[in-house]
């Protein structure tokens, strides 16, 4: 009897789990099959996902207000259609997962093209060019990213730069001490932890590093340096189904590039030097 009981408990597992996973198969192919812009245009809204604290892409000041790069990118292409834009704040670590389950309709916030995103989402034309940069303070010497021999290392959950580190592993990860880097759930926290020394190094997206390092009492404290890693390109990431919102996205940031906000918005984040590939095919 106990055996019979063993084998039906086994077997009732076993549905279970065929269950969540259809589930999730389910929410996957309704991504990738699901064009939504008639809804979205419908209820005139939007529903972008952030990490909140991502200078000068998406943040909060300390009053609480939501400012940004690519918030204000966002609300200019989403006017053009009359559709209001809604931000989420989400696990950045769980950023795919949140858009194929519909919490939020688009990845809009400093989001990279990766060969490995591209196997879940879509991405929009490439609004913004970027480098993954380390970051160290100056008093620890650290030049290069040869001098990162033994020392921790930091990088924010599934950024780009987490994901570089793993696929170019010369570069950093085979120097570092442990052969991997310690994560955080926001490069805030990580700073923290730079600015105390727990981490002797930051790797991070050039568009953070420049405008953080700026912001600080004493800029003259830090250094950022370029590294081998190849340069990334800012998207908006989007479900597979949603065909049509990319074409109105890419027809709105090439508008914007042609009327001139694209620029104001550029100079007002980050002065005139900006990689900006919407502006060069001008």
């Amino acid at each position: 009897m106990k055996k019979l009981g063993r084998m039906w408990t086994l077997i009732a597992v076993m549905i279970g789990l065929s269950g969540v996973l259809a589930g999730c198969t389910t929410v996957t192919q309704r991504a990738n099959d699901t064009d939504k812009w008639s809804q979205i245009k419908k209820q005139k809204k939007v529903v972008v996902g952030l990490d909140d604290s991502f200078v000068p892409m998406g943040f909060r000041q300390k009053s609480g207000k939501l400012v940004g790069y690519d918030i204000d990118l966002a609300r200019a292409v989403f006017k053009l259609y009359g559709i209001k834009v809604d931000f989420q704040t989400i696990d950045w670590s769980l950023n795919v997962t949140e858009l194929h389950n519909g919490t939020i309709d688009l990845i809009w916030n400093g989001f990279s093209i990766t060969p490995q995103r591209a196997k879940q989402v879509a991405f929009s034309d490439t609004y913004l060019n970027n480098d993954q940069v380390l970051v160290t303070l100056k008093k620890s010497k650290i030049k290069s990213f040869a001098d990162m021999q033994g020392k921790v290392l930091g990088a924010q959950t599934g950024s780009s730069g987490a994901q570089d580190i793993d696929t170019y592993p010369k570069l950093l990860k085979d120097r570092i001490k442990n052969h991997e880097a310690v994560t955080y759930d926001s490069f805030t926290n990580a700073f923290i932890d730079l600015n105390v020394g727990r981490i002797k190094g930051l790797l991070i997206d050039s568009t953070y590093a420049n405008y953080y390092v700026k912001h600080q009492a004493h800029p003259e404290d830090y250094r950022i340096t370029v590294g081998s890693f190849p340069k990334e390109k800012f998207a908006v990431g989007l479900r597979k189904g949603d065909v049509t919102m990319r074409r109105k996205i890419n027809a709105g940031l090439k508008q914007l590039a042609e009327n001139g906000t694209l620029e104001k918005i550029n100079e007002k984040w980050f002065g005139k030097k900006v990689d900006t590939p919407l502006l060069d095919s001008k």
